[in-house]
This record gives C-alpha cells, structure tokens and sequence, in this order.
C-alpha cells in the first residue's frame, strides 16, 4: 500500500514484458489495454419483423455484456481501456449519434423485449460516461485534476458535440448528476469554454440554413452575408418536396432540443451563448421562419395524415422548446444576479428591459413568450427589487404587449392564470405547465383540414399530443397513487382554486393526462359532463380500513412499554445486557425496597387486644365495629345435641374401643419362626409401639441377628468378610488377604463399569446402537 495516495497518472506498476522479463510501466499505458473489440451500436428496427428484432437483441447484448465488463474493471485497468481503446470510443459516439431521442421513442415497435434492452444499454452508456466523467472515485483511486483534464481533452474523450447529445439523450431524470459531470469538466479543464464560444456560431448556422433553405433572408443586423445579385431564388416551404419539408422540421426539432436540455442542464453556457447574440438571432428566426413552416405543414395536401399530424407535433414541441430558450437566457443572465443581490443590479435590470423592448417587434414570439412566461411578472419583479426603475419605459413595454396581443386577434390568457404560470420557476413548473401553455392555440397554430373529412381539426394541446380521450379506446389509463398525487400536484400548482375531486374527475375522463386537463381547462373547452360538475367540488373522503394492530389482543396490551398504544416509553429502564453502571455487588446492596416496605409493616408493630371504651364514648371513635367477625354462629339456630341419647345407651349401643395407633398389645410372630426367638419376640413386644422413627443403628443390630440365627439354623455357613487390604507393608500378609484379592481381581469386571467396552460391543453386535 506504498502508492495508496498516490495519483494514477504517477504510479508505477511492475508487469512481465513480451520475453517474460519483468519490467515497469506508468499506470497509463497503451500495453496494460485489454484486447478487446466493441461493437458499435445500432438504432431498433422500424419494422418489427422477427429478424431485425433478433438481430438487434444479439447486436444489444453484446454492447451491455462490453459495457459492464468495463464498469467492473479497476481503476487503473478502466482508464488504460478508456484512453486507448478506440473500438471504445467508436461503440460510445455510434450511441450519442443513432440513439432514439424522446421524440423519436413513440415509433419504436412495440415489443417489450426491444425496449427491456434498449433501457439497458442506455443505462450502460449513461454509466460509462459518468466514471469518465470523474476524476476521484476514492481516496486511493484518482487522478490529479490537472492530468485529468489534459487526459480527456487531448483524447477528445469530451467535446461540445457530445456534452450536448449527454444532455438531451439523459438529461430526463438524471439532470443533477448530469450538471455535476458536466461541471467538473469545464471546472477540471477550462478549454471547454473556449470550445464552446467557437460552438456556438456554428449552431446559429442551423438557423441560416434553415431560412435558405426555406428560401428566407434574415435582413437587417442579424443579416450575416448579403444576398448575391446571381444567386438562383430557393425554393420556399410551399414549393419544396415534401421529403425536404419533412427534414427541415425533423432537423428543426433536434436542434432546438438538444440546445434547450443543454442550457437547462448547464445554465453557465447561457452567458457564451448571449455573448454571440443567440437571443436576438432566435427571436428573428421564430418571427420569421415559424409562420412559413407553419402554413406548409397546414395548407401542403398530404397523402399520409399520419405524417401531417406528426411534423406538426414536432414544429409545435420546436416552437415551445425556442420559447423556453429564450427564458433560460433571460433568466440566467439577468434575472438571477438581480434575486441574488449581486453588483451592479441596475446594469442586469437595464439589460433585461433592452431584451423586452426588442420583442416588441416581434409580435408573434412575444406573443408566445408572454403566454408561457408573462411579462408583466418579470416587470413586477424588477420594480419591486429596483424602486428606482422608469415607470413610463415598463408602461410603454407593458401596452406594446397589449398591443401584440391585439395585434394577432388573440385573446389574452386572463391576468390571475398568468400570475399562476410565472409563479413558478422553469424547473419546478415541469412539463405539465410548458406544454399545456405552449401547445395552446394561442400560439397561432390552426392546423385546418388535417384530418379527415367529418373529423374536427386539431387544436392546441390535441394537435400537439394527440391523447385519446377516456372512451376512444375503451380503457383507461391506470396510475399508482404516487403517480396520482403528483398530477394532481403539479395540476393545483397552476390552479389552486380548484377542488381535487373536480380535478380527479377531469383526469379520468382525458385518461390522466395532465397536459390535456390544464389546457381545456384554461381553454374553456372541458366536456358537458364536467362542465356540470362543482369546480371547487372536495375529494371524496376514503375511509380507512382498522389497522390490525388495534384490533389485536394481548397480556401486554396498555402496560408501561406497550409502543403501539403509548407515545413515549421511559427508555431508563430498557436496557441490553448488563445495565451500564451497576454491579452485582451494588444490586445486592440496594435496599431501597425494603424502606418502601417498611411504612407497611409498621403498621402491624402495636397489636391491642383489649381497648376500653369509657362511658360516653362510641367504638367508631377507635375505628372499632359492633360487628364481631370472629364470632362462629353457625350452630346458633340448631339445638346441639338436644335430642341425643345419653352417656349410657351410646355405650350399651357400641362398646367404647380404644384406637388401634394408641393400643399396646403382642405382635404376631410369624409361624416359620422357632422358639429360639421367643426372647427375640418378648424384646420386641416389650417395644414401645407408639415410637415413630427407631434408631436405624438399633434395626441393623435387630436384621443382623436375625439373619445370623437363621444361618445357624439351617446350617449356612456364614460368609467371612473380606479383607484385601491387609497388614502394612513390610510386616507379609496372611492367606486370607491373598485369596480375598485373587477373588477381586477376577470379578471385578462384572460390577460397577469396568465391562462397559464388551457390553457396548454386545449391544452393537446385536444391533441396538447404530454403528
């Protein structure tokens, strides 16, 4: 562990060379790369036919079984590959280049094994790029800042290109991680913004070729070239091909897209991008490339509806993603350091005010932007940090506003809605409020006749998303809870004065699409069975099911550690094991108990048997009763004995006998006994009977001679007692002693446990004990 807090780029590590000899390498180096080849990646198919599935399925696997196999890989060994694995590289940028983007997901085949591994080789790309992303994994795995950025640099590990395909391909879900990787990059390697300044000139061309292809010439000073005397006219969006229309507005919707998930995620890259003046190009090209677009995708016949309803979806999400752009700007570079109280707040303000007086001649983008994020908040805003603004400047911004809304033949959302929608930031107001305020018709977007004949033309929200409603497919979308309360959430956000069972009403019938209820809410264009309904109309009270913990039963129930019943329990007396603090020897010697006792007992000290009462006096003074309870009465009703006989007819009538444990009389002797214990016999009766227990030593005496006597009487030879100890060594020991031992030595073995072996072997052999 000498190279513990060592970084990697300055570790050395010993391997053996080609010709078996060992050598030392730095930790990066180009032969400490694994073999390995990694496939590049590949989008699902369109058509989900059987081959193409499988095909993609294997070609999948191989990239997520490539790709674990990395991540698991250790620090030093996961570098090396990174670095100098261009296979690697390759499988990553196929991935940030042909994945499906949100979007594009909805006309993936329906398959759930596509989109089971699709999610998995998305994890594992998103996983990949974020270890490549950090410099520190652990105290003893990193690498020094420094060599860090100069190693994804030169390597083109990172580039703006990809940093902005990162974002929009995971920025759903995963945007903190996202801005904390990307942070680190700038930070580690500053060169990013030098890279990105260079980006983005080349990202307001997709604006200028845009408009040439749409045949549009921005004028003005946004003009970038002036227009060639010799130049053929391009064709307009009318005019062009239908396949150029098309990938026009896929091309549209890509870009705007991908920049908007970048600035969200990345708000520093708002100040590069406004130093190039990307916020007055945008509105010029929204005022004057959207409408052209527009009128192509409403007024062009197309064969295909599906194809119609589709481009108008993507032009309508392109449209709000450019709105939203525009307010991230703003927001970031000059709202932000007017609410953090930064220097200079009347620069900032001046700045933001200049921003608003060039909308004015953008009548539809301010239209749009005033709809979704209004104005007339912002200016509030700045009056109430600044006093000292121009009142007669914000009135002038303020009808100019009034006037574009005129201007369009549009009715202005009504004043309380839009203090709903600007109370919240562009984070937290999420896509329910962004989507329902820009794909409201509002934005001017009438598409006529895209569908069919006899079928009413979509609007707002309904042409953008095009939900079925609760009934046009015959089932209904079901959430979970969570997933209930977050709609209803994100719906009271917008709209606090409605009731949660108005608002569960209207999520059941447009199939819990929260989009779709804000939207014909704020329209005016709910159904007649919810145009019926109490607008502020509580939600229903559920009542809850008894718990089983109160219906339960048991010894413990309400006692001083019942948890379920009691708040608090006086943890000083839980303790585990032996209590902290307290010895055996200190338990023993407490004694408190017994002075909690003692008032008890000294009660029952003073016993009176007799107490006096003097005349005049009544026994309740002496807490005495009239009432005498150890008095027996129970034979006071009954005459005892009244009509017995006498003494004398009880003795005629059966003769007093005198008990047989109180007699004195002769035992009877057994008749197998002689008369040679006849004076055994009269030394036992002359016993005293009434004895309870005799003297066992006097019993012996008594069973040794009887037993002596019959021996003697049947000519038993008496057995002599044996004796093996003998006399003390040295003095020689008798016959008796020799033979007595000879006797024990030889039966030892049939008592006490000295022939446990073969009794054991005994059983075993006969199978009583398993072997």
């Amino acid at each position: 562990m000498a190279c513990a807090r060592v970084p990697l780029d300055e570790q050395q590590v010993t391997e053996p060379g080609p010709l078996g000899k060992e050598r030392k390498l730095p930790a990066l180096h180009p032969d400490r790369r694994e073999e390995r080849c990694f496939v590049p990646y590949k989008p699902p198919p369109e058509e989900a036919s059987p081959a193409e599935v499988e095909e993609f399925l294997e070609h999948a696997r191989f990239i997520t079984e490539d790709l674990e196999w990395l991540l698991s890989l250790p620090h030093d060994k996961f570098w090396c590959q990174v670095v100098f694995d261009e296979s690697l590289q390759r499988c990553l940028d196929s991935y940030l280049h042909q994945a499906p983007r949100g979007l594009d997901l909805a006309a993936l085949p329906p398959s759930p094994s596509v989109a089971e591994m699709q999610r998995s080789v998305h994890r594992s790309v998103f996983l990949t790029f974020l270890r490549m992303a950090t410099h520190k994994e652990s105290k003893e795995n990193f690498l020094t800042p420094a060599v860090f950025g100069e190693i994804i640099y030169d390597n083109f590990l990172f580039d703006i290109p990809k940093l902005l395909d990162l974002c929009v391909l995971f920025g759903k879900g995963n945007s903190q991680l996202l801005h904390k990787m990307i942070e680190n990059i700038f930070t580690q390697q500053p060169s990013y913004y030098n890279d990105l300044d260079e980006t983005v000139p080349t990202v307001l061309q997709v604006f200028d070729s845009i408009l040439e292809k749409c045949g549009i010439h921005c004028e003005g000073a946004t003009a970038m070239e002036p227009v060639k005397l010799s130049a053929h006219k391009q064709p307009t969006a009318m005019t062009m091909s239908k396949q150029e229309l098309e990938d026009i507005i896929l091309y549209l919707c890509d870009s705007t897209t991908t920049i908007h998930a970048f600035l969200d995620i990345f708000p520093a890259a708002c100040s590069s991008f406004q130093s190039h003046c990307f916020l007055s190009r945008l509105t010029s090209f929204y005022e004057t490339a959207v409408p052209d677009l527009e009128k192509a995708v409403r007024k062009r016949n197309f064969d295909d509806k599906g194809l119609q309803e589709n481009l108008w979806k993507r032009l309508s999400h392109s449209c709000r993603k450019m709105v939203e752009m525009a307010h991230l700007l703003l927001h970031h570079t000059c709202l932000q350091p007017i609410l953090e109280g930064k220097e200079n707040m009347q620069t900032f303000a001046e700045e933001l005010l200049q921003y608003f007086t060039s909308f004015l001649t953008e009548k539809r983008f301010l239209t749009a932007y005033d709809e979704q994020f209004p104005i007339a908040d912002d200016i509030s805003l700045l009056q109430q940090a600044l006093p000292v603004i121009d009142e007669t400047r914000t009135s002038y911004l303020l009808q100019g506003v009034e006037s574009a809304w005129e201007g369009a033949g549009r009715r202005k959302p009504h004043s309380q809605v839009q203090n709903k929608f600007s109370s919240l930031l562009p984070g937290e107001q999420g896509a329910a409020g962004g989507a329902a305020a820009a794909a409201s018709p509002s934005y001017g977007f009438k598409p006529q006749e895209v569908r069919e004949r006899g079928g009413e033309s979509p609007r707002g929200a309904e042409a953008m998303l095009d939900v079925p409603r609760k009934g046009n497919n015959g089932a209904v979308c079901s959430v979970s809870g969570a997933e209930l309360e977050s709609l209803l959430s994100c719906i009271r956000d917008l709209l606090p004065d409605l009731g949660e069972g108005f608002l569960l009403a209207c999520l059941e019938e447009y199939d819990y699409n929260s989009e779709l209820v804000i939207n014909n809410i704020l329209e005016d264009r709910l159904s007649p069975s919810l145009d019926k309904l109490d607008r502020a109309m509580p939600r229903p009270v559920k009542e809850d099911l008894p718990t089983l913990l109160n219906n339960r039963s048991n010894v413990f129930d309400d006692d001083e550690f019942d948890v379920f019943r009691r708040d608090q329990v006086d943890m000083s007396r839980i303790w585990k094991g032996r209590r902290k603090g307290e010895s055996a020897r200190d338990m023993l010697n407490n004694k408190e108990h017994i002075e909690e006792q003692r008032a008890r007992y000294q009660a029952y000290e003073t016993v009176v048997d007799e107490v006096v009462i003097e005349p005049g006096e009544s026994s309740a003074a002496y807490g005495l009763d009239d009432y005498d309870d150890e008095y027996d009465d129970t034979y006071d009703m009954n005459q005892i004995g009244a009509n017995d006989l006498d003494g004398d007819s009880l003795l005629n009538r059966r003769p007093f006998t005198t008990p047989q444990i109180l007699r004195k009389g002769n035992k009877v002797e057994e008749e197998e006994e002689s008369e040679d214990d006849e004076e055994e016999g009269t030394l036992q009766n002359n016993t005293n009977r009434d004895q309870f227990v005799q003297d066992p030593a006097l019993l012996r005496e008594r069973a040794e001679a009887r037993r002596a006597a019959m021996q003697q009487r049947k000519g038993i030879r008496p057995e002599r007692s044996s004796n093996v100890v003998g006399r003390p060594k040295g003095q020689g020991q008798t016959l008796d002693t020799f033979l007595d031992r000879r006797k024990k030595e030889a039966n030892k073995s049939h008592v006490s446990n000295h022939n446990r072996r073969s009794m054991a072997d005994r059983k075993r052999n006969k199978g009583m004990i398993p072997s």
